[in-house]
């Protein structure tokens, strides 16, 4: 008994000094007036996308890990006081989707669902299989999975690789299909891996990011946020990366002019992955329909940058500039305390954050 409460006292000790710590981080965090940042939840390793409920349940998947959870606030004072286990030792199971009561999991090789989800928190079902022809490659395979307005599951495959010419179509392609897997279609090529996609509001036009190739300098090429508008397009990749920078191996005898040009660009190496349009009230009104954007940072730049969430400005449907929004996550030493990763809002419009380096979810109010 004395060794159990002795084992209690430390494990005790250190997850009071592990959450101190992510509440000094949070300290470090710069928004604009008005806006505060807190912990929605913690204790979820390598957390990623996300996806919520119409009750406000929010799911949670993971990469390495493995994991897929669920954390719900139940008491409403915004921190979230149940977690879930929904699946766990799952492959890279990244992208999660949810709709009328189902929950749809994207592994690296396959779509999967858990059907009455929120009946069965507590001992979920067993998941049927949708899609399970995806490529098995580890390598740009996570995928972020989300319900188009058209009712249909979007995701993407990445290049198997930093910079090739894959031998089989499904490579670097956007696709879609029907929630029961039925009418799987190729609907755009030449995008080397994307991890976040979302509608904008008024023109229902589908935007996503693509992370660009490593190994050509500090600086180049450029990140992407790319607007898909009719099927067969290409993004360029491998041939010209960012729109306008040709690449030295493969794209020779190639014009960038032949692809689809970025809706806009970032710095090379920031990582842009989840975005999501503010559509809530909550933010003030020049917020509305504006693109949020997470930039999980660079990995292999001589001085890393990104570890922040931008705002994207858009005017009539397209972007015209960006800012950031939330910014401390690199320190000016170079210290990384956290890695934004998705973006997700309430019903009540505040902003939910993922970090898969603190395994955390934030939550973003406001308060005039």
């Amino acid at each position: 008994m004395k060794l159990i409460a002795y084992l209690a006292l430390f494990f005790g000790v250190i997850l009071n000094a592990q959450a101190e710590s992510k509440q000094a981080i949070l300290k470090q965090l710069h928004l604009p007036p008005g806006f505060s940042i807190s912990l929605f939840a913690d204790q979820l390793p390598n957390a990623r996308s996300m996806a919520i409920a119409e009750n406000g349940v929010v799911f949670v998947g993971t990469g390495q890990k493995g994991d897929v959870y669920a954390v719900q606030d139940t008491n409403g004072d915004g921190v979230a006081d149940k977690t879930f286990l929904i699946a766990r030792q799952l492959y890279m199971p990244n992208g999660v989707a949810y709709k009328s009561g189902e929950l749809y999991v994207a592994e690296v090789n396959r779509i999967i669902k858990f059907e009455n989800i929120l009946e069965h928190l507590d001992s979920p079902p067993k998941p049927r299989v949708v899609y399970d022809t995806f490529p098995s490659d580890q390598h740009h395979g996570w995928k972020y999975l989300r319900f188009g307005p058209d009712d249909k599951l979007y995701t993407a495959v990445g290049a198997p690789c930093n910079i090739c010419e894959p031998d089989k179509d499904i490579y670097t392609s956007l696709v879609r299909l029907n929630s029961d897997g039925s009418d799987f279609e190729i609907i755009a090529r030449g995008i080397r891996n994307s991890v976040g996609m979302a509608w904008e509001p008024e023109t229902k036009a589908l935007f996503f990011t693509d992370n660009g190739r490593d190994l050509l300098g500090d600086d180049v090429p450029p990140e992407e946020i790319n607007q898909w508008s009719v099927k067969g397009q290409h993004f360029g990749y491998p041939y010209c990366h960012g729109g306008i920078i040709a690449d030295p191996e493969f794209g020779k005898n190639k014009s960038c002019k032949d692809f689809v040009a970025p809706a806009w660009t970032f710095k090379a190496h920031m990582a842009p992955l989840g975005l999501h349009f503010y559509r809530g009230k909550q933010f003030p009104a020049s917020f509305k329909n504006q693109l949020f954007v997470a930039q999980h940072g660079s990995w292999n730049r001589t001085e890393p940058h990104g570890y922040r969430v931008v705002l994207v400005k858009f005017d009539q449907g397209k972007p015209v500039s960006d800012d950031a929004f939330i910014s401390g996550w690199l320190t000016g030493t170079g210290k990384v305390l956290g890695r934004p990763v998705d973006v997700l809002e309430t019903q009540d419009g505040s902003l939910l954050i993922s970090d898969d380096h603190l395994g955390v979810i934030y939550k973003v109010t406001y308060t005039p």
